[in-house]
């Protein structure tokens, strides 16, 4: 039977220092990895080293039982759970027959697919080039030498050195056409700047996007699949608040993100900095979860919003017994837990973030003079009114608001 490129084996090293459940939880994220992209995963297979071997991941005898198996099974491509040189994905084919696809290939390769905005589909590409970019001194080897001319470098360049030079010009190319559309978000986050702003932030499929419909009645897409959403989604906290309170779903993060992928979002991440609050979605399900919970704190670490307030919400509670959530309410008291399916959990996490706001606002009176009217109508739109009355000297409000928003006001006024 021909190899069959929808049939994949997954593959993974065991390194010291990772214990058993944890290289587990990493070979069962790489198959929901391959689910996503459409692969049925019907093999695993795993070796313990002290390194990946320099060649082709996995020692000589592995090698061949992978080899057998990849054979017996009909299976047309490989994942492995590492990121591996272009020599070791080259010589792992070699030996199989299969397509290899490391971890950094297949989570690229669900970004891309994902992407929907335009500007997640330049961040996609931007981070696939740059992925690209070492590995073309393997594929095309031994190509002719171009003949020199306009652009070209003294006589002649190599066939790799000319396809390297396309790929930093396209990669410049599209770093351009980002960041004008990254400007147009800066704009759009000044705008926001004295709103009450709450970012979703956690791993991917954690619930982020079932989590912001059920708080903003919005129509964003809920998908049981990793990285379903990729593009940032800003809603208004339903039933709405005065001032209303902001919700934004953001990109999922995973164990071993692609650095370049993370340069590639960060104008999209720069939304948790900038948040009020931020909220991690935990899938308190998942047996990982622990260690997930630390995934993201890095990537938080690492975009430089680790001092932000920050509120851990246990998601998907439902699916935990008893028992299980009582230690996990123990290990984590601060934590909310809930269910975004379950109303009444979703009303308590509201008045929660309503809560956390309401803390920080201050309460005071101002009067608008008859010849600035037009700062009433600002009061009303970013500021709860509490009274409202006329005089001499204009209109008076006593109002509620933060105080950044109470200090702009006054100097308008």
């Amino acid at each position: 039977m021909a190899p069959d490129r929808s049939r994949a084996v997954v593959m993974g090293v065991q390194l010291p220092g990772v214990e058993d459940s944890e290289h587990a939880a990493s070979l069962d994220e790489l198959t929901r990895l391959g689910k996503t992209l459409g692969l049925r995963v019907v093999e695993r297979i795993s070796q313990r080293r002290s390194a990946l071997a320099p060649g082709a991941v996995l020692g000589e005898g592995k090698l061949e039982e992978l080899a057998a198996r990849v054979g017996e099974l009909s299976a047309g491509t490989i994942l492995v759970d590492h990121e591996i040189t272009p020599s070791q994905a080259r010589n792992l084919e070699k030996a199989t027959a299969a397509e290899v696809l490391d971890r950094t290939a297949v989570i690229l390769a669900i970004f891309q697919r994902h992407a929907r905005s335009r500007e997640a589909r330049l961040q996609v590409e931007i981070a696939r080039l740059s992925y690209l970019a070492p590995r073309l001194r393997e594929s095309s080897v031994g190509r002719d030498r171009q003949g020199g001319g306009i652009g070209a470098k003294g006589a002649g360049e190599s066939a790799i050195e000319l396809d390297r030079r396309k790929l930093r010009d396209r990669i410049s190319e599209l770093r351009e056409e980002l960041s004008a559309i990254e400007r147009d978000a800066k704009t759009r986050r000044r705008r926001r700047a004295e709103s009450s702003t709450v970012a979703l932030v956690g791993y991917t499929n954690a619930g982020k996007s079932s989590l912001m419909r059920a708080l903003t009645g919005s129509g964003v897409l809920v998908a049981d699949q990793l990285f379903a959403t990729l593009d940032t989604t800003v809603r208004a906290l339903q039933p709405p608040t005065h001032p209303r309170i902001l919700i934004s779903d953001t990109v999922g993060f995973i164990k071993k993100l692609p650095h370049d992928l993370i340069a590639s979002f960060r104008s999209t991440l720069e939304e948790v900095r900038d948040a009020s609050l931020l909220v991690q979605v935990v899938d308190a399900s998942d047996p990982a979860h622990p260690a997930q919970m630390e995934v993201t704190r890095e990537v938080i670490r690492e975009i430089g919003a680790e001092a932000q307030p920050w509120l851990v919400v246990l998601n998907k509670i439902d699916r935990v017994e008893e028992a299980r959530r009582a230690e996990l309410a123990a290990l984590h008291p601060e934590a909310l837990l809930l269910s975004a399916k379950r109303p009444e959990d979703v009303a308590r996490l509201r008045d929660h973030l309503v809560a956390f706001f309401e803390r920080e606002m201050v309460e005071e009176e101002v009067t608008v003079p008859y010849s600035r009217q037009r700062v009433v109508g600002d009061i009303h739109s970013s500021c709860r009114v509490l009274a409202e009355s006329y005089d001499e000297r204009g209109t008076r409000l006593r109002i509620r608001a933060h105080p950044a928003v109470l200090a702009r006001l006054r100097a308008a006024l």
